[in-house]
C-alpha cells in the first residue's frame, strides 16, 4: 500500500495549487500551512513538526519520520472598504469594497532516503492578490479588478551533518498569472464605461536554503532564505465597451510585456520548551520588497509598439515582521496554539498606495488547535484576525486620465486554516 500511495498523491497536490487574496503585507502569502497559523507563524523556520517545513526551512525535514505528507488550505476573507474624501474622478463616483474571499491550498511530501538524507516536494502559492470593486466606483479608472496568482513547485533536499546541525536546499519553479481590469479613463462617459483588461503570464526559477541548529533537546534555532524570482511576463490588453472600437483603432489594444522581480525573504526563528506543557516560539523575518520600485507595461504590437501602456508606481520598501507564539500541551492528543505578530507594509504612504493594494501595517491575533488521534495522523485548525491600521490614499493619476483618488480605507482580514498530516 505504501508503494501505491505516493504516486497518487503528487498529481493530486498539483491539481489543487493556486493562489488567493493576500493576507500578509504586500501580496505575500505566509499561509503555506495551517499548523503555523495558530502561532501567527512564529517559529516557522525552526518548528519542523510536519512536511510543510519544506517551504519554511527544508533542513527541518531531518526532524521528521521516514515518510510524511501534509495537505492543507486556508480561507482568507478580506475587506477593503473605501470612503471618499476629496477624489476627483470625472464621470466615476461611488464608494466600494474591494475585499474578496479566496482559498490558498498547499501540499508537501517528505521522504527519508537514509539516516541523514531526506528529500521533499512542496507545492503552494507564496504570492497572491485579489481585489475587486464595483465597475463605476471613484477609483475604477485606477482599478476595478486586480488578480495575481502564483504556483510554486519546490523540490528540496536536507542533510543531517551531525546531532546539532542540519542543512537544506531547494529549487523553486514558479508560474505567475495576472489580470488587471480598469475603466479606460474618467474624462468622458464613454471612456468611463469602457474597460481595459490586461492579462500577463510567465514563469521563473529560484532557490531556497536553510539551516537548523538543535542547541538542546528543548531549544532549536532555524534560519531560512528564499531568493528573488525574476519574471518576464507576456500578455495583451483588450477593450470592452462603447469606446472600444475607437480606442482599438489607435493601438490601445495590443500585445504587452512586463518585467517584475518578486522579493527575497530571510527568516530567523527559535523554539524553546519550558516544560512538558509549554513551548515558546519566536520569529523575525525580512522581505526585500524594494525589488519592485515600479512595473512598466510595454506594448509589443500595433501602432504603439514599444510605447509604455501604463506604469504602476509601487515604490515599495523593504519590510520586517516579528511574531511570538506559544503552545500548551493539554494532553497526549490535544495541543493549543496562540500567537501575535506585527507585520509592516511595503507601501510608503498615501501618494503611492494603489487602490488595487490598499495595504497598511497590520497586527495578527491568532488561535489554533492540534489533534493527534494516533501516532501517525495529525489534524490542525487555525484562525487569525488581522487588525489593519486604516490606510489613507491620495493617488493622483489625473495626467494619465485616471483621476485623483483621495480618501481612506477600513481594512480587515479573517483567516481560517485546516491541515491533515500523516506519517507512513
Amino acid at each position: 500500500m505504501q508503494k501505491n500511495l505516493t504516486p497518487r498523491l503528487i498529481p493530486a497536490f498539483i491539481a489543487i495549487a493556486f493562489s488567493g487574496s493576500a493576507a500578509a503585507a504586500g501580496f505575500q502569502l505566509l499561509e503555506q500551512n495551517a499548523s503555523g497559523l495558530g502561532n501567527a507563524y512564529a517559529g516557522s523556520a525552526a518548528v519542523a513538526e510536519n512536511a510543510s517545513t519544506v517551504f519554511y526551512n527544508p533542513a527541518g525535514m531531518t526532524q521528521l519520520q521516514d515518510r510524511e505528507f501534509s495537505l492543507g488550505a486556508t480561507v482568507i476573507n478580506t475587506s477593503y472598504e473605501f470612503n471618499n474624501s476629496a477624489s476627483s474622478t470625472g464621470y466615476l463616483s461611488g464608494n466600494s469594497n474591494g475585499g474578496v474571499t479566496a482559498v490558498v491550498p498547499n501540499a508537501y511530501l517528505s521522504w527519508r532516503l537514509n539516516k541523514d538524507i531526506y528529500v521533499g516536494l512542496g507545492i503552494g502559492a507564496p504570492f497572491g492578490l485579489s481585489t475587486e470593486y464595483d465597475n463605476n466606483w471613484y477609483g475604477a479608472a485606477q482599478s476595478v479588478k486586480f488578480d495575481i496568482q502564483t504556483i510554486n513547485i519546490n523540490p528540496s533536499i536536507a542533510w543531517r551533518a551531525n546531532e546539532w546541525l542540519s542543512l537544506g536546499l531547494g529549487v523553486d519553479y514558479q508560474t505567475l498569472n495576472a489580470e488587471y481590469v480598469r475603466a479606460a479613463a474618467v474624462i468622458s462617459p464613454a471612456l468611463a464605461a469602457t474597460q481595459a483588461t490586461l492579462n500577463l503570464d510567465g514563469d521563473a526559477w529560484g532557490w531556497n536554503a536553510g539551516a537548523l541548529f538543535t542547541l538542546s533537546p528543548a531549544t532549536k534555532i532555524g534560519v531560512s532564505y528564499r531568493s528573488t524570482m525574476n519574471f518576464h511576463l507576456d500578455g495583451d490588453i483588450s477593450l470592452n465597451g462603447p469606446a472600444a472600437a475607437g480606442l482599438g483603432a489607435t493601438g490601445a489594444a495590443s500585445n504587452t510585456r512586463a518585467d517584475v522581480k518578486l522579493p527575497d525573504t530571510f527568516i530567523v526563528s527559535a523554539t524553546h520548551k519550558l516544560n512538558e506543557r509549554w513551548e515558546l516560539l519566536g520569529d523575525v523575518s525580512w522581505t526585500g520588497w524594494s525589488s519592485i520600485p515600479k512595473i512598466d507595461v510595454i506594448r509589443t504590437s500595433g501602432l504603439q509598439n514599444g510605447v509604455t501602456a501604463q506604469t504602476l508606481d509601487t515604490e515599495f520598501r523593504d519590510t520586517w515582521r516579528v511574531a511570538l507564539g506559544s503552545n500548551y500541551q493539554l494532553n497526549d492528543a490535544w495541543k493549543l496554539k496562540f500567537g501575535i505578530a506585527y507585520d509592516q507594509t511595503p507601501v510608503k504612504g498615501p501618494s503611492t498606495r494603489l487602490v488595487s493594494l490598499p495595504d497598511n501595517d497590520r497586527t495578527w491575533f491568532t488561535l489554533g488547535a492540534q489533534w493527534k488521534p494516533n501516532k501517525t495522523s495529525t489534524f490542525d485548525l487555525g484562525m487569525a484576525y488581522l487588525y489593519v491600521k486604516d490606510p489613507e490614499i491620495n493617488n493622483n493619476q489625473a495626467l494619465a486620465g485616471r483621476g485623483l483618488v483621495a480618501g481612506s480605507y477600513q481594512d480587515r482580514a479573517l483567516l481560517f486554516g485546516a491541515q491533515y498530516s500523516m506519517a507512513f
